[in-house]
């Protein structure tokens, strides 16, 4: 079964903005929640991450932090 993923993140972060990047070099599409324009999307990231830090991939429910480690785990799985 494949798995769900939704990227957390806010346009004026630079390291979000790598991650957007490499995802648009490499194709990929995700479901992108912008936790700026989108109070639900910040709730639920605290919520579920339990800290408000992007950029954030969820993969199937479970948070992965950090830009570098976010485009690893991209290139060896999506790219």
């Amino acid at each position: 079964m494949a798995a769900t993923y939704e990227l957390f993140y806010m346009p004026t972060c630079p390291f979000c903005r790598k991650v957007l990047s490499f995802m648009e070099q490499h194709d990929i599409e995700l479901p992108l929640s912008n936790i700026t324009a989108e109070p639900e999307a910040r709730a639920t990231l605290e919520r579920v991450g339990g800290k408000v830090q992007v950029p954030c991939l969820f993969i199937d429910g479970k948070p992965l932090y950090e830009s570098d480690d976010i485009i690893a785990y991209l290139q060896q799985t999506l790219a």
